[in-house]
């Protein structure tokens, strides 16, 4: 009769366990979702002040045509993007080709003094920051999904329940890796 007493603590325990881990993975997930949220918000924000900010240029730089085409891809690629991966290439070329229009601007002093072009590049730069904590926050989340998906015994409800690894947003710059030459 103790045996059988034993087997169902024992069973019940387990069972409260699984459910924990279950519920434990279900609010990482939506953490993950949550933080995907942040940066898609953030995103649409940014790609709508894009264009404002080419028209602007566009006025003052009739010869910088490639730089403005380029901008306008990287952008419209930016919005297509579906998956983590495509967006993260996507924020990669549309900051690259951005770094290109701002030294585009650099070249026109009329440009740097008008009150447009200041007030959009002061907004894109807010949501630039914006956006950062959005990425800290969404790969802070991710690491500790796939934390839970991974370890031992997480990892055999997470396989039971078919809970994935997430994908980290990153964006890779060679010249941001590189040490800043200061004179």
């Amino acid at each position: 009769m103790i045996i059988y007493f034993i087997t169902i603590a024992i069973l019940l325990a387990l069972v409260i366990y699984i459910i924990i881990m279950y519920n434990n993975l279900v609010t990482l997930k939506n953490r993950v979702v949550e933080g995907w949220s942040g940066i898609d918000v953030m995103l649409k924000k940014r790609n709508d002040l894009v264009p404002k900010l080419v028209e602007v240029v566009k006025g003052y730089t009739i010869h910088e045509r490639t730089t403005l085409d380029s901008v306008t891809q990287a952008r419209i690629q930016s919005v297509n993007a579906k998956t983590v991966g495509e967006q993260s290439t996507a924020e990669e070329n549309l900051n690259q080709a951005m770094t290109g229009l701002y030294v585009v601007a650099e070249q026109y002093p009329d440009l740097k003094a008008n009150t447009n072009y200041l007030n959009l590049q002061e907004e894109i730069s807010a949501v630039e920051g914006d956006l950062e904590k959005s990425r800290r926050y969404y790969n802070g989340t991710v690491r500790n999904n796939n934390i839970a998906v991974e370890s031992f015994p997480g990892n055999l409800v997470a396989t039971i329940f078919q809970f994935k690894k997430a994908e980290f947003f990153k964006l890779d710059h060679e010249n941001e890796r590189e040490v800043p030459n200061v004179k």
